[in-house]
């Protein structure tokens, strides 16, 4: 059976105050997360109106994504469904269900392996299609894009973009400094089947992109990844150093100026937008670091093609793949990869 139609699939965030707080408590059923810590979170939300910005970027991103196709002769419907907020995934499918999709791919706004990042929008996909029930659309979703052209370009051309705003004569003590999300130490060892060995996939992935967006952008420049936007349990070990700490170790061996750059992310949400250009941001002044924030590829065209790309890679069967990375790659995940985390239960 050919596929009939594309689904965008993405995290979701509140667009009024009076959805912040119900959409954290989606985002963190299970967890342990403490109510104090929510109202923390919130207040991010709050700073912004109480509206997270992802839903208008997967707006844009859909609506390009839909010209691109028309424009290229690929004539899919292209839907959207959200993890936690409005539109929630299982509507989606209940609509797609009822326009007659039957068969259709899944484009996750999520680059890497990993537990969160992919298997869960696995489990997100299965549950949506559980709740509609008989004649659910069957939905695949597509490859891991970390090391794609048209995701690892736009982020190389705007961490060019971004260092030309730095003082050329500092630039022997720039650093180039790539950020990613946190996430808690025993899902990153288990992100992975073989080949791929502890770190884990996350972080290799992760790794690897850092190290394109690197030798494309500034390869005489020295890179670190690191992490942000840690949310868990204070006594979880997460992933380190923190980009806020690392911002203030580098001061201290003589760094005047840094480029941050959120590999971790396609969008410029509110993790990007609080996290690093306020809190990221603030820090490297208390430093006295020059900061600046490289951009993320949103709709960049470059981006917008490589969706089509993915989706006729699939639809063909076709063995080769446009890719700039070496680490072992697959169309569909193994049952054993990326094992979910042990949840606490629910209060």
């Amino acid at each position: 059976m050919p596929y009939d139609a594309l689904v965008l699939v993405s995290f979701g965030g509140p667009e009024a105050p009076e959805d912040v707080i119900p959409f954290l408590e989606n985002v963190t059923r299970g967890r342990g997360v403490p109510p104090e810590r929510l109202a923390e979170v919130a207040e991010h939300y709050n700073h912004f109106g109480g509206v997270s910005p992802i839903n208008q970027q997967c707006r844009d991103l859909l609506a390009a994504i839909r010209a691109d196709f028309a424009a290229n002769g690929l004539s899919l419907p292209v839907y959207w469904g959200n993890r936690n907020w409005d539109p929630m995934l299982a509507d989606t499918v209940a609509t797609m269900k009822a326009d007659g999709v039957r068969r259709a791919l899944a484009f996750v706004t999520s680059a890497y392996g990993g537990y969160s990042s992919c298997r869960q929008y696995l489990e997100d996909i299965t549950k949506a299609r559980a709740t509609v029930g008989e004649g659910a659309p069957v939905i695949e979703k597509l490859r891991h894009f970390a090391d794609h052209p048209g995701f690892v370009e736009p982020h190389a051309d705007a961490v060019r973009t971004a260092l030309d705003t730095l003082d050329p004569a500092r630039r022997s003590t720039t650093r180039l400094v790539f950020t990613a999300h946190s996430i808690p130490t025993s899902m990153a060892t288990t992100a992975g089947p073989p080949p791929v060995a502890p770190p884990g996939r996350y972080v290799a992935q992760l790794r690897e992109t850092a190290a394109l967006v690197a030798a494309a952008a500034a390869p005489d420049l020295p890179w670190d990844l690191v992490w942000q936007s840690r949310s868990g349990p204070p006594q979880v070990p997460w992933l380190e150093p923190d980009v806020n700490d690392h911002l203030a170790a580098l001061a201290d061996t003589g760094v005047t100026g840094v480029v941050v750059s959120p590999i971790g992310f396609v969008s410029d949400h509110l993790e990007v937008i609080w996290d690093l250009d306020n809190e990221a941001a603030a820090t490297a002044k208390s430093r006295n670091l020059d900061f600046v924030r490289a951009a993320t590829p949103g709709t960049d065209p470059r981006f917008v093609a490589m969706v089509r790309d993915l989706v006729q890679e699939r639809m063909d069967g076709a063995d080769s793949k446009q890719r700039l990375g070496t680490l072992p790659a697959w169309d569909t995940c193994p049952v054993d990869c990326c094992t979910p985390p042990a949840r606490r239960p629910s209060s």
